[in-house]
């Protein structure tokens, strides 16, 4: 992941990282349901007000990742010429190949909660509108038409649909390593069965 450059930005992150970490060990040891935030600040040594800055709810500690902001700017940085179905696909290499071995280990635990708690799966697929609102907005200035473009929200809807087929929430398995292949091989299947432009 990204380092954030300055000293305020990096203790913001330490603090979150913290937050997420010791929320996720009690959801493991305890359940999900048996875990309260007061239980989650006390661990992380911040107040429940503190929490609530960082996360709005209990579930966002889980729902929420760093990704969706990274994987616009690496799509948003391919070349013009590029179409949007490989510029979503060389973005998303960009932001995920720099993961490393603690990102995927938390990236798996998180699924696995996705797995076994059906509140927090029912919100992973609410979250897929967010997404698709974000791709789409980058898929139309890309393609220079004006946010809420009908054409690149179709894009935008396709694409999310093909990562829902190949890497649905809740599939820890899925989440190891990126399959790039299975998810090349998917969008290759969109791309050359629909005109995208």
């Amino acid at each position: 992941m990204t380092v954030p450059a300055s000293l305020r930005e990096r203790k913001k992150a330490k603090t979150r990282a913290a937050i997420r970490e010791h929320a996720l060990r009690l959801f493991e040891e305890q359940g999900y349901a048996s875990t309260t935030v007061d239980q989650i600040a006390e661990a992380a040594e911040v107040s429940p007000s503190t929490f609530f800055r960082y996360f709005p709810t209990k579930e966002d500690v889980v729902i929420t990742d760093d990704y969706d902001p990274l994987l616009v700017q690496a799509v948003r940085n391919q070349p013009p010429e590029v179409a949007p179905v490989e510029a979503v696909m060389n973005g998303m290499r960009a932001v995920f190949d720099k993961l490393g071995d603690e990102d995927w280990a938390i990236e798996r635990r998180r699924q696995h909660l996705f797995n076994t708690v059906p509140e927090l799966r029912q919100r992973a697929m609410q979250q897929t509108v967010t997404a698709l609102d974000m791709l789409a907005d980058v898929i139309a200035e890309r393609r220079g038409e004006p946010s809420g473009d009908l054409v690149s929200r179709v894009i935008a809807g396709a694409m999310i649909g093909v990562v829902l087929a190949v890497m649905p929430p809740g599939r820890a398995d899925m989440y190891s390593t990126p399959d790039y292949d299975r998810l090349e091989a998917a969008f290759a299947l969109l791309r050359d069965n629909l005109t995208l432009s």
